[in-house]
């Protein structure tokens, strides 16, 4: 079996801190250097069994980077301190690669992006608009988080998420994420010597989930469980996830020339409908509902819409067009979808027919709660 790298056409890398930085110590050039030289052969291959790619970078680094421009021995917890090192940092990361890239004569774009540009629709086709632009114009864009703005409550959380919204975003063939780490094990190496490495599994998998553990480095952000969860995030759009070692030499050359290394997630859905792909990419929704037994069903196993008269619960305040989540009776969000009622009016509706909307509100928008084309399962 060949790697799942060789016949994408477009990806996207991510690149964790300890592979751009000196274990903290500011960035590294020569690694940063030999990034920009791999991902040059993946644009621009002087090889004939390498096809030309487009590629996106997400790549941390800014708050490293800050820490040692400013003499911070440890990272801040402060919301405000990590801010300050990430716009320090966010100067001589982007300089530090236009500068290497710039010696195989390409350009590259930085993007900054927070969840409130992906949550928001029009501000979301306009993220993908300006990438496949860039894209198309051969360039490589750089993304990061928009860390100096964000605010603790809404942002991404680590660059493994970011890196799979983007994945869906452009519509990817594949994400591939570097670590320091081989891939996949069924526990922690570091603590388990009978862990046994997984080199194929299905992205999605809950079982993935149970074996990921939690984050293994002082420098970055992300343990396995958030890789784990970005392929299960990055396979709704159709895309392969590679988890390998950015220490492995020509990785990136390697997995492009079909070999396969590290773990690779593979993707068994379709792509989804770009809309409906949005609506399940939403970090946060802005309401809940809760369905009774029979509204499950109807949504799960009859494909139709969600109705009033199938809703239990109203939580949180929303306005109609607004991504909200459906609970089942235990709490579990099974489905969510733009809803067309606010969440006041919900509240008056709910438990009634549609036949009743206009004699409770004065006026009826639409009978169903969510219609079908508006709803994603989940």
């Amino acid at each position: 079996m060949k790697s799942l790298l060789a016949d994408a056409k477009c990806i996207v890398i991510k690149v964790g801190s300890s592979l751009v930085t000196n274990n903290g110590e500011g960035l590294d050039q020569m690694a940063i250097a030999a990034w920009a030289a791999q991902i040059a052969q993946l644009v621009r291959p002087a090889n004939g069994d390498i096809q030309a790619r487009k590629v996106v970078l997400v790549s941390s680094g800014a708050v490293a980077e800050g820490m040692q421009r400013l003499g911070w021995k440890k990272r801040p917890t402060a919301v405000n301190e990590l801010q300050a090192a990430a716009a320090v940092g966010q100067m001589g990361l982007v300089q530090m690669y236009e500068s290497c890239f710039a010696q195989h004569s390409l350009h590259t774009a930085q993007v900054l992006l927070t969840h409130d540009d992906l949550a928001d629709r029009k501000r979301y086709l306009n993220a993908r608009s300006t990438l496949r632009t860039l894209l198309d114009l051969g360039v490589i864009p750089i993304i990061n988080e928009n860390d100096t703005v964000v605010t603790d409550e809404i942002r991404f959380g680590d660059n493994d998420t970011l890196a799979s919204l983007v994945a869906n975003l452009i519509e990817a063939d594949a994400l591939v994420i570097l670590t320091d780490q081989a891939g996949l094990y069924s526990a922690d190496p570091r603590k388990n010597p009978d862990a046994k490495f997984i080199q194929h599994a299905t992205a999605g998998d809950e079982a993935l989930e149970q074996m990921a553990g939690g984050a293994g480095s002082s420098v970055g952000t992300g343990g396995m469980l958030t890789k784990v969860l970005a392929a299960k995030r990055a396979a709704r759009s159709g895309a392969h996830t590679i988890i390998a070692s950015g220490r492995e030499k020509e990785v990136l050359i390697k997995l492009a020339s079909g070999e396969v290394i590290g773990t690779h997630l593979h993707t068994e859905q379709g792509k989804m409908l770009a809309k409906k792909q949005w609506m399940a990419d939403h970090l946060r929704v802005s309401g809940q509902l809760k369905l009774d037994t029979g509204a499950v069903k109807v949504l799960r196993t009859d494909g139709k819409s969600l109705l009033p008269v199938g809703v239990v619960a109203v939580e949180g305040s929303f306005e109609r067009g607004d991504v909200v989540a459906c609970l089942d009776e235990q709490g579990k969000e099974i489905a969510r979808g733009l809803v067309n009622y606010s969440s006041a009016e919900t509240a008056r509706i709910l438990r009634q027919p549609s036949s009743e909307i206009a004699s409770i509100l004065g006026y009826v928008d639409e009978a169903e709660l969510i219609h079908r084309d508006n709803l994603i399962l989940l």
